[in-house]
């Protein structure tokens, strides 16, 4: 019997494990394949240096932190701030990734983020799926807008990330460029794990609004 597939797509190399992290090494714990396809390196995070030395060591840490989760990664060349305008040269690439995986779930942001290129990477997801050859459910995930009212009529999904969780914040903590943001962002990931747990009477979740 084959492998059941999930794609998780994220526009920058941290987002795929701020948002799913739990999830995806639960899949991969499950004997699933895990493919995450980041859209841009988040080359502007550092603009006081060249771009292609802030690529590289993105990189380098989306791949590391990645394997701890056991998941593939797969990072487009997207511009950082400019996904949207970017798309249409990375269409046909993308839409073979889709189709050759032939993923049962996909995951990706939220559109009400505030971050544009997270807004893109909802849109373009299901721009890929509009014209696929596969029918996925589709579940969306929050970065920095935890609070969505605009999705309460959508059905939630809560993981039971009890024993995947340290890893995902072992992961988290891959991404030594971000380490002035670092320590927030584990505090609030805690906090947000902690309180999703608490619908599902289990220590730690995380939440997915199902779009389809």
């Amino acid at each position: 019997m084959p492998k059941e597939n999930i794609l998780v797509i994220c526009s920058h190399t941290d987002d795929h494990i701020i948002g799913a992290g739990g999830a995806i090494a639960n899949y991969v714990n499950e004997g699933k394949k895990v493919l995450a396809v980041v859209l841009s390196h988040g080359e502007k995070s550092h603009p006081w240096l060249k771009e292609r030395f802030t690529r590289k060591f993105r990189a380098q840490e989306a791949r590391e932190a990645s394997q701890i989760l056991g998941c593939d990664v797969k990072i487009m060349d997207m511009q950082d701030t400019k996904v949207m305008q970017d798309y249409p040269k990375f269409k046909s690439e993308l839409l073979k990734i889709v189709n050759r995986l032939k993923p049962t779930k996909i995951f990706t942001h939220n559109n009400e983020d505030p971050h544009p290129d997270h807004r893109a990477a909802y849109q373009i997801t299901l721009d890929l799926v509009k014209d696929s050859k596969i029918n996925p459910e589709i579940y969306l995930f929050s970065v920095w807008s935890p609070l969505t009212l605009k999705k309460s009529h959508l059905p939630r999904m809560y993981v039971d990330i009890s024993k995947t969780f340290n890893k995902k914040l072992k992961a988290i903590k891959c991404f030594q460029s971000q380490r002035a943001s670092t320590y927030s962002l584990i505090s609030s990931v805690f906090v947000r794990a902690v309180k999703n747990g608490l619908h599902t009477h289990t220590k730690y979740a995380e939440k997915f609004y199902k779009l389809k």
